[in-house]
């Protein structure tokens, strides 16, 4: 009786599996030729192949850019035929916009059809350097379903922090950002005037902080955002969205944490103290993870600027 339940079970993995595979994702047309595709704003899970991240696609006469590779092979799989539910033509470039498991985990599979990775030197320097410990974590969420996933780096690499790129007659900028992980980047379409941000921007859900990020640079690159007035932003995390949103969202929430919490440690005020005095902020509230991120990110905010 047990051997037949762990049939059971192995042969409701394999229809969940092959279930999943065949899902498409959800997909946003943003304006004429480009796409976003939306992820859950949940956490990495089994079912969602750990692509609670967006992507996005822009096509041209020449073939298809996409916009990070997703988080495994499988993963990108599901990417690809999302893609060809809109496009029948093949993607050509695959960019990287940064160095989390979710943006480039997904290259293996792309670059064995034939796609040219793209990413900046630096970028690809730091995804050498977290390889191991994404594969690690990622293979204990999505288990059989990480499988054939490796780490593939780009084959072109960008060195100047702004690189335009043509394909099939689009023109597209790359832009450093350094915000989430060091050289982690955005996509600037000026012709569509259409901002795919990466990292550098979060909507609907709480902007994360991590130990790798710089909220310095992060800040900067924000403004520089601003400067560029896009029409519509295709963020890290959430739904598509006019610029207002990304303001209320993230350029509010970077504004305060570098002239309230960068300030305060800067004038040495006690760290238990300046967490307890604003960990109430109402304008935040609605963004998901807020009760559980909102400290931690004031603390790691505070200790970057400690000392400065």
């Amino acid at each position: 009786m047990l051997k037949g339940l762990l049939v059971s079970a192995s042969l409701f993995l394999a229809t969940v599996g092959t279930t999943l595979a065949e899902e498409a994702l959800k997909v946003s047309k943003v304006v004429d030729n480009v796409y976003a595709i939306v992820g859950p704003i949940d956490d990495r899970t089994y079912e969602n192949d750990g692509l609670n991240n967006n992507q996005a696609f822009i096509v041209t006469k020449d073939g298809v850019i996409l916009i990070d590779s997703g988080a495994s092979y499988k993963g990108a799989e599901r990417i690809e035929k999302t893609v060809a539910g809109v496009t029948k033509a093949p993607i050509k470039w695959v960019i990287n916009t940064g160095s989390q498991d979710h943006r480039w985990l997904g290259n293996g599979y792309f670059a064995a059809k034939g796609a040219e990775i793209i990413a900046f030197a630096g970028t690809v320097e730091t995804q050498k350097k977290v390889a191991a410990g994404q594969m690690d974590a990622l293979s204990k969420v999505l288990k059989d379903r990480f499988e054939g996933t490796k780490p593939v780096h780009a084959s072109r690499l960008l060195h100047e922090a702004r690189t335009t790129l043509t394909l099939g007659g689009e023109t597209l900028e790359v832009i450093e950002t350094n915000a989430h992980f060091p050289h982690d980047t955005m996509v600037w379409l000026p012709r569509q005037k259409v901002a795919v941000t990466g990292d550098l921007v979060y909507v609907d859900r709480m902007l994360g902080v991590h130990d790798t990020s710089s909220v310095k640079s992060a800040w900067a690159a924000w403004q520089e955002l601003v400067k560029l007035n896009p029409a519509k932003i295709i963020p890290g995390h959430g739904e598509v969205c006019d610029l207002a949103k990304a303001k209320r969202d993230t350029g509010d929430y970077y504004d305060f944490l570098v002239n309230v919490i960068g300030k305060a440690a800067q004038n040495m005020e006690p760290l238990d103290e300046v967490i307890a005095k604003y960990a109430d902020m109402p304008q935040f509230k609605h963004l998901k993870h807020y009760d559980t991120w909102h400290k931690t990110v004031m603390s790691r905010t505070y200790l970057q600027f400690e000392g400065q």
